[in-house]
């Protein structure tokens, strides 16, 4: 495809899908058609993301008046996407779903982590994984992409290299999350005098994300800790690994240099000195970057990578960007060059 790609968003009232308007309407080569909303229809779009005031006038649309377009994105609550995949296949060649629904490519699999049955299990086997770093050969020409799990997507890149040479024996992920990944529905945990200043860990082990790892990465020995944290946006994973052979420092570095050298979107991090030495998700607010850095314990051999992502963008939109530009053949950055804020 070539020219004004249209495009439209189902369930544009939440975090993800706001933040797929604004990419969207920085694409080149894109044209925002419609974002529905049962809740909201009429509205203007502005009224639920105020950032984009004067940039997009459109109003949210009831979801039975979507149109056929060239790339339709779904943001849409957990298991809804699933139970209407027909007929939103059907209205455009390019469907991305943001939800979980088709990240796991084995019924089975999604009922022992889901605790139930896949609505639709015939399409688990065509939708391609949207996380480029992992695959780009899939993506290109899909008609169903998945969008990826944030924390999922952290892991992964701090992993990926380690995981392709085999040296993963074991690996725990602890992880430190912001407020924005619960969504923008309220919730106990995210009203104001519950949630500032918490440092409140939900999820001990067993997190849901550690699927896509293991069907990204293979068969690995993987324990998950998340911990919710005072932040907005953002994700820190820090992966502790026990490896299957000992591994100096030169050799760690050209394992990660190699395997993101054409990486644009992953950038290690790793210098001697200085305040940002280190991935921190803080500086990477609004972008589609993932900053990975790493150490090795000198008494243990033990290897500590720490990867840091935007949750909402390269954990959840902007991949899903990055990945449709892959699927129609476009350069994947269109849309993603924003460097993120310092300060943010």
């Amino acid at each position: 495809m070539t020219g004004n790609t249209t495009v439209s968003i189902v369930g544009g009232t939440g975090y993800t899908g706001g933040e797929l308007a604004r990419l969207i309407h920085a694409h080149p080569q894109t044209n925002l058609q419609e974002i529905t909303s049962r809740s909201e229809a009429g509205t203007p779009i502005y009224r639920k993301h105020p950032n984009l005031r004067g940039h997009i006038e459109h109003c949210f649309v009831d979801p039975v008046e979507l149109q056929p377009c060239d790339v339709l994105f779904l943001c849409m609550p957990h298991g809804e996407a699933a139970q209407q995949i027909d007929r939103y296949i059907d209205l455009a060649p390019l469907v991305i779903d943001l939800s979980a629904d088709f990240r796991l490519r084995d019924a089975s699999v999604y009922k022992q982590w889901y605790k139930e049955d896949h609505p639709a299990p015939a399409r688990l086997a065509s939708a391609v994984y949207g996380l480029p770093e992992l695959d780009r050969t899939a993506l290109r020409n899909a008609r169903l992409i998945s969008g990826v799990g944030c924390n999922a997507t952290a892991m992964n890149l701090a992993l990926l290299p380690l995981a392709r040479a085999g040296l993963i024996e074991s690996a725990l992920c602890d992880i430190k999350v912001g407020s924005s990944e619960s969504g923008a529905t309220a919730s106990p945990g995210s009203h104001h005098p519950e949630r500032s200043g918490a440092v409140r860990t939900y999820s001990p082990s067993g997190h849901r994300h550690s699927a896509e790892v293991i069907q990204a990465l293979g068969e690995i020995d993987l324990d998950v800790t998340v911990t919710a944290i005072e932040m907005v946006r953002g994700v820190l994973c820090t992966a502790h690994v026990r490896p299957t052979r000992a591994i100096n420092d030169r050799e760690l570095w050209n394992l990660f240099s190699e395997a993101y050298a054409d990486e644009t979107f992953v950038r290690i991090v790793r210098d001697r000195r200085g305040l940002h030495r280190l991935p921190d998700p803080n500086v990477l607010s609004g972008s589609n970057h993932a900053d990975v850095g790493f150490a090795i314990d000198p008494n243990s051999g033990r290897i500590i990578v720490l990867s840091a992502i935007d949750n909402l963008v390269k954990g959840a939109a902007g991949s899903a960007v990055q990945s449709m530009n892959i699927a129609l053949g476009l350069d994947e950055t269109l849309g993603l060059t924003f460097p993120g804020l310092h300060p943010s």
